[in-house]
């Protein structure tokens, strides 16, 4: 073993000697014969030093070799894989110099052509003979410029083809495309409107279609209906004139939906009538219901009101915009259906509108639009702002797949979700005709439903009980709003003909046991099964069956 040592530390020791004389001397020198001739001697030294060695020395001429050359192996590849990752980073970045070179030469292009085409418009528009001050931006009804067209009469005709020319630029320089319920929106050659156009050409439509007409629902002494009434008669509109099949309860249970909430969630499976039944009711009223489709890349406000273009300085409006705009004029009942809302996130694009409409005030129910005023902007458009209007719903369908997000509680307080696990028996009915009530009635059944059904003492005080036990188990509580729209909830539910115990045994499946879900239920079995026996204890074997239902899909999970 001293032999094997003493060879050990004079092998290194020419080992760090020639390792030096390398990077001192070689590598400089050209000699590179010279270090493989150095690792010769390696060989010649354990050839001399090695008629000494036992046993034991041997072996540990073996392993520290086989370790020596594993560690050379790993130093080799570790500074190989290095190598790579660096040549991969020069290589990106030299991608990314060269892509942020063409996106510059494409900007510089663009602007060229913005001043040929300009060019070109000022060429057309001095052989037409019309002078810099008679020419206009004209746009069709989508709001899209189509291109200065001349005001002389003898040039009108050819003007035609100087708009045509001038289509080709839109969607230039400072152009954002709309999405899904978008209205599209373009851009003109000038950095600004002329004067006498408005920035709004979708809302200054629905000014124009509404200009000196009477929106006033002048009711006949049939059309005062209760609400059982407008319940049956749903019923039957929709089997009569629309094949669609509704149970009364669920109407019912609509009904006092809109009365605690202007935002409704229908949620259950394909083909159970989630967006056939906002329809069917706006039809029913008289009316009809505007469907956006929400997209998935929707991540803002701007994706459903619009945004007002800078470069254009007009306004990209949307179906969206110009169905909540219209809704001011009108004095029927409305309905904004967002289809599929949670194929993108509800609290990124409709948190403005679920936040103001949670002040007590509706006339604060205002949504900014443009931050100045202009001359010519629409008339229910005041000081950059738009109202949402008492008489509009907004009724969101919602599908629980993995092409969607979850709705957060955030959008489940302030809203009232109906859930479609099945399609509705078809059934036959009368022939029935819509009903002519304005939404102003609607809400004085709303209220007087309230003043005549309030809830009860006794079962605010089981509420409580339930309440007290759930806050204890599971750490889960609930505020003043669920207990706000509980009390608007229940009355109208009852004048529907339903029961307040049945009316609260939803509120508490939909509202509160679905706060559960974020619970870890597979550790909280025995929990689940108390607050079976104690909501029997409070509200008795019969009642409660939704909430029962839903205690029992938890424990099955």
């Amino acid at each position: 073993m001293n032999e094997f040592s003493r060879f050990y530390v004079e092998l290194y020791k020419y080992i760090w000697q020639d390792i030096i004389a390398f990077f001192r001397d070689v590598i400089w020198n050209g000699g590179i014969l010279q270090f493989v001739k150095n690792i010769r001697s390696y060989f010649d030294l354990l050839v001399t030093d090695s008629g000494d060695f036992t046993i034991v020395s041997w072996v540990m001429i073996v392993f520290t070799f086989v370790l020596n050359i594993s560690l050379i192996i790993f130093i080799l590849v570790r500074l190989y894989l290095w190598f790579r990752r660096f040549a991969s980073f020069r290589a990106i970045e030299i991608e990314k110099n060269e892509l942020i070179e063409e996106i510059a030469m494409l900007n510089d292009r663009v602007l060229e052509l913005a001043d040929e085409k300009n060019q070109i418009l000022s060429l057309k528009v001095s052989q037409l003979g019309a002078r810099t001050g008679t020419t206009e931006i004209n746009y069709t009804s989508t709001g899209d410029a189509i291109g200065p067209v001349a005001l002389t009469a003898a040039g009108a005709t050819a003007a035609m083809g100087v708009g045509s020319l001038a289509a080709g630029g839109v969607g230039g320089a400072g152009y954002r495309p709309s999405y899904g319920g978008g209205g599209g929106g373009g851009s003109s050659s000038d950095s600004s409107l002329p004067l006498g156009h408005s920035r709004f050409v979708k809302l200054i439509n629905v000014d124009k279609q509404y200009e000196g007409k009477d929106t006033h629902i002048y009711m006949d002494e049939a059309d005062y209906l209760q609400l059982p009434e407008i319940v049956d008669r749903f019923v039957n509109f929709a089997c009569s004139k629309l094949k669609l099949f509704y149970k009364a309860k669920t109407i019912s249970f609509f009904f006092a939906g809109m009365a605690a909430s202007k935002v409704i969630i229908l949620e259950g499976i394909s083909g159970t009538g989630k967006t056939s039944l906002p329809y069917a009711m706006a039809k029913f009223f008289g009316n009809n219901a505007s469907i956006i489709s929400v997209q998935p890349s929707w991540r803002d406000r701007a994706e459903i009101i619009g945004y007002l273009n800078e470069f254009t300085k007009r306004f990209n409006e949307t179906n969206f915009l110009q169905s909540l705009y219209e809704s001011i004029y009108r004095k029927d009942v409305n309905y904004i259906v967002l289809d599929e809302m949670n194929l993108a996130r509800i609290e990124y694009y409709f948190a403005e509108f679920l936040s103001i409409m949670e002040m007590p005030d509706p006339t604060e129910w205002k949504i900014d639009l443009v931050p100045d005023t202009k001359p010519n902007d629409p008339l229910k458009v005041i000081n950059g702002k738009i109202t949402v209007p008492l008489n509009l719903w907004f009724v969101g369908t919602s599908n629980k797949d993995d092409s969607t997000y979850t709705i957060t509680d955030k959008v489940y307080d302030r809203a009232i979700s109906l859930s479609f696990e099945s399609k509705a028996e078809s059934f036959t009915a009368p022939d029935t005709e819509p009903v002519h009530i304005s939404s102003s009635y609607l809400q004085e059944l709303f209220d007087d439903a309230i003043h005549k059904y309030p809830v009860s003492d006794d079962l605010l005080e089981k509420f409580k009980i339930i309440d007290k036990y759930i806050q204890e188990k599971f750490k889960i509580a609930f505020g003043n709003r669920i207990m706000g729209q509980v009390h608007k909830f229940i009355p109208v539910f009852v004048a529907c003909g339903g029961t307040d115990t049945e009316a609260l045994d939803f509120i508490f499946a939909n509202k509160i046991l679905r706060k559960f879900e974020n619970l870890n239920l597979a550790f909280l079995q025995n929990e689940l099964d108390l607050l079976t026996v104690q909501i029997r204890k409070v509200f008795g074997k019969n009642e409660f069956d939704a909430s029962l239902k839903v205690i029992n899909d938890f424990k099955s999970h």
